[in-house]
């Protein structure tokens, strides 16, 4: 009766998510139009939520001991040379794909300013002015704040910024609202050295964000705004640019007119990537991208709330309390994360933000999972965490919630004392439920017996930041990779554009799937999962793919399901219902592992391998046995791992086992693998 309610829960719920997004489709824009908020927004308003610069006891109460760290870190900045970009620098991407040339000088001026930003708040003592003001001098002279892989968006299609025209992207949008904010707090002091710098910054801001924003004429290079006329699929930009935007136009913008379109704009675009993205609070491009989504939404909904005097307020809204405790489930352990799409396979976020997060929706989950972040495993003990130096706003909200935070960390460190410390990491994970289905977005998370750990997915083939993917999984054990997704290499022009299939880590052949006849998975949306089952308690996630497939493939079905062990000794079966119209080819299915493996006759411990069997020996982990069908062939193929982004979690090679059928294998039938510890050995014979 279990599974049966389970199904029936897998299918109602998404139901009923869609008619919870029919009944409230626009939350931010009937939130702008309730009674007195949009007059709340005033513009030119004194609202941002820290102390002014001149009061020195409010920042040393805020900065507490992390002063002496962040002054420091302002010392560095003190000699720090601004960087002008080459024109061959924004070419390198036009040229050869390549984003580093440009994007390092950008990212070294935007750290060394936030840095000197920081310092100065922390110390007072106006060391930091002259180097601060050269800093936004600096930045207003440049032509552009986008990034050179972005700029082709603008009317000219080409990678050099033309001064004639002026976008918004991730770039601009960051740099912009950090240069509003070093003149918010210093304007007056920047007035005392030369009032030329300061309306310098203020004619830059107008011109590279607030201008733009407002212009009709730039909808279509603006995409994340969701008013292009053609409709495109909205990602992370949409909060992210608008969370820097609103915040420029709320600290500078003094036209109330301005302001209040602004405003509108703001609420339709967000509203349309809420529409966009999946209700059930899942993050379609992964836990990397969770940051950049569900955080910076989290950003925009706090300075909003804040400029408007507490009015604006979708806090308790449980939808978003959903996006905020996906980060939490998706975490395994140890560092690693469910890294689907383009997400990166180690990558936690930051302790404060997810702790934020928490407290803002009212979920002590996500607070208690940002304080487990905290630990420090070396020490065995809490360390406050550091400030966030990749975005003004968000380091500033570090700061600004640095003390609550900190008394948190010292109540763990007490209780530390009082116990262990491993056992009050436990205690933050407790309310973690061991599964975790997402119907919309259809990835199951799901932590069985022995603490294994298995997330698959079904969904489509034109998700953002889409791999061929449907169907795959990743399997870890004891907090240890056995079964992996690659991810995503570094970023070049190859990796958006109509070449991105031909990356091989965008390859279905390249995830843990199957591929009937020889035949992959294609890129496109039509392609996609079906008769989705999850019955969470049985540790079963089953699905159909046969429309994951092209037509040519000729497959009648073909079902996947895998079924996690929940109690007892630990193990995962896989297993391929198959029938297809006619055999192309022989059958392959993929598994991608880290870990070094034995094939069937190799010496393991002093006897062979068995037949019939294949040993993964998972990297600082357990031996991993891996039963196949007798009618399959085994063969191991290495990928060495030149690109830095895919080694840097994975080392120096990631191995691709493919099970081979006969090339007249029988039209119907079913392959079943079986994944199980051979022992708790950790060395290697």
């Amino acid at each position: 009766m279990m599974k049966q309610w389970m199904i029936l829960y897998a299918v109602l719920l998404p139901l009923s998510l869609a008619a919870a997004t029919e009944a409230d489709h626009t939350p931010l824009q009937k939130k702008y139009a309730e009674s007195g908020v949009a007059a709340a927004f005033v513009a030119g308003a004194d609202w941002f939520p820290l102390p002014a610069y001149t009061d020195r006891e409010a920042w040393a109460g805020l900065f507490g001991d992390a002063a002496a760290q962040v002054i420091r870190g302002g010392e560095k900045a003190l000699g720090y040379s601004w960087q002008h970009i080459p024109a061959s620098a924004y070419l390198a991407y036009e040229r050869e794909g390549n984003r580093a040339p440009m994007e390092s000088i950008d990212k070294k001026n935007r750290r060394n300013l936030m840095a000197l930003l920081l310092a100065e708040l922390a110390e007072g003592k106006g060391r930091f002015l002259p180097q601060l003001a050269d800093g936004v001098w600096f930045a207003a002279e440049q032509t552009s704040w986008v990034l050179s892989a972005h700029l082709p968006c603008q009317r000219s299609r080409r990678s050099l910024p033309d001064a004639r025209e002026q976008l918004i992207d991730l770039g601009s949008a960051r740099t912009g609202a950090l240069v509003a904010l070093v003149w918010h707090f210093f304007a007056a002091e920047f007035d005392r050295i030369d009032p030329s710098i300061s309306a310098a910054v203020e004619r830059a801001v107008k011109r590279n964000i607030l201008d733009p924003y407002l212009d009709e004429a730039e909808r279509e290079a603006n995409w994340w705004m969701g008013k292009t006329k053609k409709k495109r699929h909205l990602s992370n930009w949409t909060p992210w640019c608008v969370s820097d935007v609103s915040l420029a136009f709320l600290l500078m913008e003094r036209d109330q007119t301005r302001l209040d379109a602004a405003m509108r704009l703001s609420t339709e675009a967000v509203d349309a990537w809420l529409g966009d993205i999946s209700q059930d609070g899942a993050c379609e491009e992964g836990p990397t991208y969770w940051g950049q989504a569900a955080g910076k939404l989290l950003d925009l909904l706090q300075i909003w709330k804040d400029a408007s005097g507490g009015r604006f307020d979708l806090m308790d809204d449980a939808r978003f309390r959903r996006m905020g405790d996906y980060i939490s489930r998706a975490y395994i352990g140890d560092g690693w994360m469910v890294n689907f799409a383009d997400a990166d396979a180690r990558q936690p976020g930051a302790p404060s933000l997810i702790w934020r997060y928490g407290r803002a929706t009212g979920s002590r989950e996500l607070m208690d999972f940002g304080l487990y972040l905290s630990a420090d495993v070396q020490k065995g003990r809490f360390s406050t965490p550091g400030l966030v130096m990749g975005d003004g706003y968000r380091a500033l909200a570090c700061v600004r919630c640095r003390p609550a935070l900190a008394r948190q960390v010292d109540s763990l460190n007490r209780k530390v004392a009082q116990s262990s410390f491993a056992e009050v990491c436990s205690g933050l994970r407790e309310s973690v439920p061991a599964t975790t289905w997402y119907p919309e977005t259809q990835v199951c998370m799901l932590r069985g017996a022995g603490d294994w750990f298995l997330a698959a997915k079904g969904g489509f083939n034109d998700e953002c930041h889409n791999h061929n993917d449907v169907g795959s999984c990743i399997l870890f054990a004891g907090n240890r990779p056995v079964l992996v997704d690659a991810g995503v290499g570094t970023y070049t022009r190859t990796t958006f554009s109509k070449d991105r299939y031909t990356l091989w880590t965008m390859q279905a052949g390249w995830h843990n799937l199957p591929l009937p006849g020889g035949v992959e998975q294609p890129h496109g949306s039509k392609y996609k999962a079906s008769d989705l089952r999850c019955d969470e308690k049985n540790g079963l996630f089953s699905l159909e793919l046969s429309a994951a497939y092209p037509d040519t493939a000729g497959i009648l079905s073909l079902r996947r399901t895998y079924r996690l062990s929940m109690k007892g000794r630990p193990s995962l079966n896989v297993t391929d219902a198959y029938a297809l119209k006619a055999r192309r080819a022989a059958d392959r299915t993929c598994f991608l592992v880290q870990g070094e493996v034995l094939l069937p006759g190799e010496p393991y411990g002093g006897r062979p391998v068995a037949a019939g069997t294949l040993l993964i020996l998972v990297e600082d982990g357990p031996v991993i046995r891996m039963r196949y069908p007798a009618q399959l062939t085994p063969s191991v193929e290495v990928k060495e791992l030149e690109d830095k982004k895919l080694s840097s979690p994975w080392g120096p090679c990631l191995r691709r086992i493919v099970l081979w059928s006969a090339p007249d294998a029988p039209l119907k039938g079913a392959y079943s693998y079986r994944f199980e510890p051979v022992d708790d050995i950790r060395g290697r014979n």
